[in-house]
């Protein structure tokens, strides 16, 4: 039978594993394998009065081509440096001014934009088709898809960004490149993904030209919040989730992109949800009203436009102080493939 070897000779035969590039797996196992997830980052609320400000001071110091994207990232106070919101998901608020195009340029993330300030004149192009950004617009960059954007009108244009960087660079498997042309050449008429895919009709060949990913790239908030009002008005919110409907991928009905889930959630006025917590690491954006949210022993008031990051594994509730629209995107899409995804609930 073997028996316990002082500590010494334990150490001693520990040092001998270093020059041999091994270690000890009954050392470090528990943190391998704990009993259950325990998150480096921390429920934060990012206010958008005071990140637009800055955001609008960046302006005056850089151009947007010289820049190539000007963005303040939102970096989790648990990491910073990381540029990280949560552990696999990238954020940050992009600003473009009056006149200026955020040059041609594509890579292996996906991206999303969530309009916080646009109009008919504020611009993105994907894949050679033009679509305006409007507020609430949650607009998709496919993955090696070509992308610039633009703003032809006297305000600024100001969105959150989502990638999925940190999965891609996880993997090791991340590519960019660079177009010759400031902006890419318009080969679609404006609107021509959304009528060949998002009125519940589709072609007849189902392949997206943007293949995991879906061939929408803009879901306009005017249509996604008028269906998400109708169930409001329909039916009772859930008691964890509120009045929800997840964003989907025309061609088999799942999440819009392969790594990134996103959903609109309604919470009527004086409403509470009871206590959820969820492996996937969430940021929440604010579109409408102001909610009170309970994450990870903290409180936050989150108005229209502020950001909120919420940990993977972190108990959560939140209460509607006035009737709240909020736009969510989580890497539980990326989760639900690996078959790892895992909720709970009070």
């Amino acid at each position: 039978m073997t028996t316990a070897a002082p500590a010494k000779d334990r150490q001693g035969f520990y040092d001998r594993l270093v020059p041999q590039h091994l270690a000890p797996l009954w050392e470090v196992l528990k943190g391998l394998v704990p009993r259950e997830p325990s998150s480096k980052f921390v429920p934060h609320l990012w206010r958008f009065a005071e990140a637009r400000k800055l955001l609008m001071e960046a302006g005056g110091l850089l151009t947007a081509e010289e820049a190539e994207r000007r963005v303040l990232v939102f970096e989790n106070p648990a990491m910073p440096g990381g540029s990280r919101i949560t552990a696999t998901m990238y954020s940050g608020m992009q600003l473009i001014l009056p006149g200026e195009i955020a040059p041609a340029h594509r890579h292996t993330a996906s991206a999303l934009r969530l309009v916080l300030e646009g109009h008919e004149a504020g611009y993105t192009a994907v894949a050679g088709e033009r679509t305006v950004m409007e507020r609430g617009d949650f607009i998709i960059t496919p993955n090696w898809a070509w992308h610039d954007h633009g703003q032809e009108h006297d305000k600024p244009l100001i969105w959150i960004d989502g990638l999925d960087l940190h999965i891609i660079n996880f993997f090791e498997t991340a590519f960019s490149e660079h177009a010759n042309d400031k902006m890419q050449m318009v080969v679609k008429k404006p609107g021509e993904s959304q009528a060949r895919w998002g009125s519940n009709m589709r072609p007849f060949n189902t392949l997206s030209p943007f293949g995991a990913t879906t061939p929408i790239f803009n879901y306009k908030y005017k249509a996604s919040r008028a269906a998400l009002m109708e169930v409001s008005a329909a039916q009772k919110p859930d008691a964890h989730l509120g009045h929800a409907l997840r964003y989907i991928n025309p061609t088999d009905g799942g999440w819009p992109m392969p790594l990134i889930a996103a959903w609109l959630t309604h919470l009527p006025q004086g409403f509470e949800t009871r206590e959820l917590r969820a492996t996937d690491g969430q940021t929440w954006i604010v579109l409408e009203g102001e909610v009170q949210i309970e994450a990870g022993g903290k409180t936050f008031t989150a108005g229209e436009s502020d950001v909120v990051a919420i940990p993977s594994w972190t108990w959560r509730k939140a209460r509607a102080s006035k009737n709240a629209v909020i736009f969510t995107f989580s890497d539980r899409s990326a989760q639900e493939k690996l078959a790892i995804y895992r909720e709970e609930m009070r």
